[in-house]
């Protein structure tokens, strides 16, 4: 009797993309920054590209690539105002050359902003594997979805959970351990905003979680650590979690 199977039982799927994702990630962020590198490797990394976008058959990949590379100096734009706000905000930052250097949140935020320009390009998976690769070496696990504005600081990295529907204005700070989710977790959701807004010039510290997709944290204010937040915050507040576990708000000195 003959044992093998005319047809697999179980689905092929080219899991050995990983590899070729993380590779290609990393030569995209190395010619986003380092000319000489971009000068050398270009013809590599646009056919590193290219290939993994045939390996999960998405039609018409050079095209694709065409529109990415379009987008690369508004990228690089925003990278940079990301360094500026690493750079003035972290009192251990001695220059700005050690953001693009040294600095794990840095590296996911780049990731970050190149995955979501994909995104929008319409391509699918290829942006939530470059996502899971910077999850992997750095802690931090930003959805390509969440919408992030400019000037974006990430202290510490390890540990930061960003939902698909996050949205997070300019000039926000986010410390080490920083959960932006969900309420709820039920597939019937997949379509609508689960994820919390955090508006213009907040700070979230370490370990605090912001939970929901109609919870708004209002401009300037500022979340102390270990707090959880499931309602709306007005602007100008501080949050602190004390004795009991009550949260206790606070109206900044300078808000009007």
């Amino acid at each position: 009797m003959e044992n093998v199977l005319k047809e697999p039982l179980i689905k092929s799927y080219s899991i050995c993309l990983k590899d070729d994702v993380e590779r290609f990630s990393k030569s995209l962020i190395y010619s986003l920054f380092d000319e000489e590198y971009k000068q050398d490797n270009y013809t590599e990394t646009r056919i590193k590209f290219i290939n993994i976008l045939k390996r999960l058959q998405i039609l018409e990949p050079e095209i694709i690539w065409e529109n990415y590379e379009s987008s690369f100096l508004n990228v690089r734009i925003k990278l940079d105002l990301d360094a500026v706000a690493t750079e003035k905000n972290d009192p251990a930052c001695k220059s700005l050359e050690e953001v693009y250097l040294a600095y794990p949140g840095f590296f996911a935020i780049a990731v970050y902003r190149l995955s979501n320009t994909l995104l929008k390009l319409d391509v699918p998976i290829l942006p939530r594997m470059m996502s899971e690769y910077a999850h992997r070496i750095t802690g931090v696990d930003i959805h390509p979805g969440a919408e992030i504005g400019d000037s974006f600081f990430i202290d510490h990295a390890t540990g930061i959970v960003i939902g698909e529907t996050t949205i997070i204005k300019e000039n926000v700070k986010i410390f080490q351990g920083v959960t932006l989710g969900g309420i709820q977790v039920k597939k019937s959701l997949a379509r609508t905003k689960r994820h919390p807004t955090i508006e213009r010039n907040v700070t979230i510290y370490a370990n605090a979680t912001i939970l929901g997709g109609d919870v708004i944290i209002g401009a300037n204010s500022i979340i102390g650590a270990n707090v959880c937040v499931t309602e709306s915050v007005d602007e100008d507040v501080v949050i602190t979690d004390q004795s009991k576990n009550k949260i206790i708000k606070k109206r900044l000195k300078n808000a009007n």
